[in-house]
């Protein structure tokens, strides 16, 4: 195809390109790098690093593909017929419907989009855009390999992740102003059939999530090496510190929900419920997500949405976490 003038279209890389790019820098400076790994601090910080991307990795894969497989092969008519007509009703059923329908945060906003411009209510659509990244069983099986001998993270994750959709669906029931709320056309990726919808966002969340994980790893790694024992004990100590710090990191590191899990198993140093906080809040409420709802829904509806999200995650993660974890 002849490009206009005036319009030529600068060379942007693909994938494959900047792939290429990275091995060549690795080789160049492969003797570098192998210096670096004689210091043992460094040595410790890629011993968690490879172990939690190797844990995660797999639950990750398997996570998009089933994503990817009900973006592709669910009819669009399925959801308002299987949800009750009364918006209060199908409120906590859209929310136990995550469930059993896994979706990564990367496709929730425009799934929630979708399920609106085709008549679900707003309120029922947005608990499931909550629960569906949080209770999904790929996310639950991850949380039970991270925490072996701990099987009540798995039901506090569960019952602390659901209350917070479903409160939060009713939130926007009673409160919730239509004109907040920008309802357009499903944008998600959609190819020309079925699998090639299928390939498309498997392929899509894949690279994206897992660009999510290898900051989350290299961030717990560092944290792990690098900030002083007796610094991180010090904010561990402090039981609301504690988990308002760990809340707020989730949202920094906006890290995928199906390899979460191993993030925060690797913070030794902070409580089961600070780890819960860390769990519940970041499949709701993190910079990708607030970005993408901004971008979907409007500035209004993020600036409200997210930080009533953030304040009600904590506060059921607290909740959740002394009755279930203490």
């Amino acid at each position: 195809m002849t490009v206009p003038s005036g319009q030529r279209q600068g060379y942007r890389p693909g994938s494959l390109e900047l792939l290429a790019i990275g091995l060549v820098l690795l080789i160049v400076g492969q003797r570098w790098l192998v210096g670096l790994f004689d210091d043992p601090a460094v040595q410790t910080g890629a011993t968690i690093f490879v172990s939690i991307v190797v844990q995660a990795l797999p639950f990750l894969v398997l996570g998009v593909v089933l994503s990817g497989a009900i973006a592709a092969f669910v009819p669009a008519s399925f959801w308002k017929k299987a949800l009750p007509k009364n918006p209060a009703l199908a409120v906590p059923v859209a929310g136990a419907a995550g469930a059993v329908l896994p979706g990564c945060e990367c496709a929730s906003v425009p799934v929630a989009n979708g399920l609106m411009s085709r008549g679900v209510a707003p309120a029922a659509a947005l608990a499931f855009l909550l629960s569906a990244p949080a209770i999904n069983p790929i996310v639950l099986a991850s949380t039970f390999v991270a925490f072996p001998g701990e099987p009540m993270m798995v039901v506090a994750r569960f019952v602390a992740s659901l209350a917070t959709a479903v409160i939060m669906g009713w939130l926007w029931l009673r409160f919730g102003k239509a004109k907040w709320l920008r309802i357009g056309p499903r944008d998600h990726l959609v190819g020309a059939s079925p699998w090639h919808t299928f390939r498309l966002t498997a392929t899509h969340d894949f690279l994206h999530a897992g660009g999510f994980l290898v900051i989350g790893g290299l961030f717990a790694a560092a944290l792990n090496v690098v900030v002083p024992q007796q610094w991180l004990a010090a904010v561990a100590d402090q039981p609301i510190l504690s988990v308002l710090v760990l809340a707020l990191l989730a949202v920094l590191l906006s890290i995928c929900s199906e390899a979460d899990a191993f993030v925060a198993a690797s913070l030794t140093e902070f409580s089961l419920t600070a780890k819960l906080a860390f769990l519940v809040v970041g499949p709701m409420v993190d910079l990708k997500l607030i970005s993408l709802q901004a971008g979907t829904f409007s500035g209004k509806f993020a600036t409200r949405f997210a930080p009533t999200t953030f304040v009600v995650a904590v506060i059921f993660s607290l909740l959740v976490g002394w009755w279930l974890l203490t």
